[in-house]
């Protein structure tokens, strides 16, 4: 007579190798073992016609000689070591996520390995929980807007700052903002939501992660063809850390050794043009304090040639600094 658990063996025979590797096999014998601990009887050819079940159904396993036996591994996985390796690394890396959350989904993320490549991934596994929001409604908030984004509904929210004790509070004193949602990005270690402002009727960006309370309205979703006129590429590289400014045509006076730098930020398509000294680079730009933070951090190899409204206001910037250093200072 079968026993009761019968019906399992097969599954708890998939689930098993999915934890092997060609270092870790598990021999029938060892699979006799670990169902007889589940309660499960079985006999060695019952096994080997399970593992070619699960051979012809996809699975990709192999064998290997173990002492005089054979052993049995999974060869392939959807995920490779390195790719599973390279999205660890950029869970650890996103600011977005807390750092609960960023442990819980490593553990997922180590969970489709091997259990040799798993334990791998876990320690090497290294959090810095300073560098990490504390906003544990983050995936709430995804679903939420990808919802309202199906469902081509408005979505309102409180978008939140923090004051000198460290503590969240809501801007425009609590009111709520109202806004059609048509994207989430991730740029500058931050996700956002692209979407259309009715009131000032334009495109804006709100960074997930303080956004708070989200209701998904009754309200159709406006501002479509003002989104599909949007290029998201271009728009990304002229908001630098996504500060927004007054879109301008700014050419760039450049050292030779800046290209990478410069298709870095722009991308491959940006305009250059070989110069005595280096060569100048035609760019469109969101004009802010960060785009001029980010011209001061390049130590005077890339200037700002034109136009000259922008120049001057960026002199302005340097002179602001100085003084508000100066005034720091001994």
């Amino acid at each position: 007579m079968k026993h009761e658990n019968q019906k399992f063996k097969i599954l708890l025979i998939r689930d098993w190798l999915n934890e092997t590797d060609e270092l870790h096999p598990l021999t029938v014998a060892d699979l006799l073992v670990r169902l007889e601990r589940e309660g499960i009887r079985a006999e060695r050819k019952s096994v080997t016609d399970d593992l070619l079940t699960l051979s012809e159904y996809g699975m990709d396993i192999e064998s290997v000689s173990v002492g005089k036996k054979k052993g049995y591994y999974l060869a392939s996985r959807a995920f490779e070591p390195a790719e599973l390796k390279m999205l660890v690394d950029s869970v650890q890396a996103a600011r977005f996520l807390s750092a609960k959350k960023t442990n819980r989904l490593i553990k997922k993320l180590a969970a489709l390995s091997s259990r040799g490549e798993g334990a791998l991934l876990r320690r090497q596994l290294y959090v810095n929980e300073r560098n990490k929001s504390d906003n544990e409604s983050i995936f709430y908030n995804i679903d939420a807007i990808h919802g309202a984004i199906a469902e081509d509904r408005e979505i309102t929210f409180l978008y939140w700052q923090y004051d000198l004790n460290k503590k969240r509070v809501p801007r425009k004193d609590g009111a709520r903002y109202r806004i059609s949602p048509f994207a989430l990005i991730w740029d500058d270690e931050f996700y956002y939501l692209i979407g259309y402002d009715p009131e000032d009727a334009r495109i804006k960006h709100y960074r997930v992660d303080k956004m708070n309370a989200i209701r998904v309205s009754e309200a159709a979703r406006r501002g479509k063809e003002a989104f599909a006129a949007l290029d998201m590429t271009q728009y990304t590289s002229r908001n630098f850390s996504m500060f927004a400014g007054e879109e301008e045509d700014v050419v760039l006076d450049c050292d030779r050794d800046m290209i990478g730098v410069i298709v870095d930020r722009f991308g491959s398509g940006v305009s250059l043009h070989a110069t005595e000294t280096g060569f100048s680079a035609f760019v469109r730009v969101a004009v802010s304090e960060q785009f001029f933070g980010w011209v001061s951090a390049l130590g005077g190899a890339v200037r700002i040639a034109s136009p000259a409204t922008v120049r001057e206001r960026f002199l302005k910037h340097l002179d602001r600094v100085k003084s508000a250093q100066e005034k720091t200072g001994p």
